[in-house]
């Protein structure tokens, strides 16, 4: 006869920083509860991304008493914006970190751990769901589960849930090219939207780099060396120099999922949370982490685990689904390169357009009336020379 499974509060699938946070959430909330934080990995281990860190990002680990995470990383002030010689580069309204992933999320862990968490070495394959309990490979029992396990969630996959549109992306690190130190770097390609390369400085002579676009049903995906040849064709000797180079997905947010309900919740990518302006999926991660795990000690506490899904549904709501609906329609307006064009040029003209559209693309902004503006004026305006006047350094 199999040992019963053991029994916890909390399950959470996946230790990223969408799991990390999600335990860390709970237990702040009440630091009374199991909870369980299940990865396949050991850690530190690597994880493709962009490696850019929001200062968002941090504002939301401290309101769960996570700090520290950046103090030993050197701040990214600029960013560069360009397409086809047109080009903008601004000072953000708050500075960036680059922090590779390695880094970043064997921090979260620790941090999870310190709070209270135990993180166990578990592929997740199979999710039952009874009416008392949620039952993880006949293994692992929870009163609620999390999924944050990814793109290619195991989680969203056994509850059916379909997954929206996706990116690929190739990321590499390389020696930082003299003319992107200092900044990160966004290339629009100038063959098809959308999709872009990046440059993103880690302060250490080194650069994340990588170029990505969004997969189509009416083109074959690229291959890694289609991948490589329009990274180094917009960022030229970023491909020839860079090495440790890893492939993902990214599914992109939309405005039109479905939230879950029940004793099982999504967050960050399992939840298909990527910023389809920008790939940016850190954000997502944890403010959808915290959140979960917050609804889910509530649902806990109040004695009805069975409603985490609505709480954490309403919560959702309320925080990302006014941004969601703008960066979808930002997201379809930026398959057109005039529109891009245009808002390189309306970012050159005011700094205000520039952080608007920052915004949208880190966090919660949305598509506000200076950027409407600066869009018109810009799409009606001659065109101006290639070389945009960039702000002083």
């Amino acid at each position: 006869m199999a040992p019963a499974p053991t029994h916890w509060d909390l399950a959470v699938v996946g230790a990223g920083p969408a799991g990390a946070a999600a335990a860390v959430g709970a237990l702040r909330a009440d630091a009374r509860l199991r909870v369980a934080l299940l990865d396949r990995a050991d850690f530190p281990r690597d994880k493709a991304c962009g490696d850019g860190v929001a200062p968002h990002v941090l504002d939301l680990l401290a309101e769960v008493g996570v700090s520290g995470l950046v103090d030993d990383r050197v701040p990214v002030e600029r960013l560069r914006l360009g397409r086809g010689g047109l080009t903008v580069e601004r000072r953000m309204d708050r500075p960036a970190w680059v922090v590779p992933r390695r880094v970043l999320d064997a921090r979260l862990v620790d941090a999870a751990i310190a709070a209270g968490a135990r993180l166990l070495r578990h592929r997740v394959r199979e999710l039952r769901q009874h009416t008392d309990a949620v039952v993880l490979d006949d293994e692992i029992s929870a009163a609620v589960v999390v999924g944050a396990d990814g793109a290619h969630s195991a989680v969203r996959r056994a509850l059916g849930r379909p997954r929206g549109p996706v990116g690929l992306a190739l990321r590499g690190y390389a020696p930082v090219a003299p003319g992107r130190r200092g900044a990160q770097v966004i290339e629009f390609d100038t063959c098809h939207l959308p999709a872009y390369a990046w440059s993103f400085d880690r302060g250490d002579g080194h650069a994340n780099v990588g170029y990505g676009e969004l997969l189509r049903a009416d083109r074959r995906a690229p291959t890694r060396g289609q991948l490589l040849e329009r990274l180094d064709a917009l960022l030229p000797g970023a491909a020839g120099n860079g090495r440790d180079w890893v492939g993902h997905h990214l599914p992109f947010s939309t405005a039109r999922r479905r939230p879950l309900t029940g004793r099982v919740l999504l967050a960050g990518d399992a939840a298909g949370l990527v910023n389809p302006l920008t790939g940016e999926g850190i954000y997502y991660a944890v403010a959808t982490g915290i959140a979960a795990g917050r609804a889910a000690a509530a649902a806990l506490s109040a004695g009805r685990p069975q409603r985490a899904g609505e709480r954490h549904a309403r919560t959702i709501r309320r925080i990302l689904l006014p941004h969601l609906r703008h960066t979808a329609v930002a997201a379809r307006l930026a398959r057109s390169a005039r529109i891009i064009e245009a808002g390189l040029r309306a970012s050159a003209a005011d700094q205000r357009v520039f952080d608007d559209l920052v915004e949208l693309g880190l966090a919660r902004g949305r598509l506000t009336p200076t950027v409407a503006l600066g869009l018109g004026r810009a799409l009606v305006a001659p065109a101006p020379p290639t070389d945009l006047t960039r702000e002083p350094a």
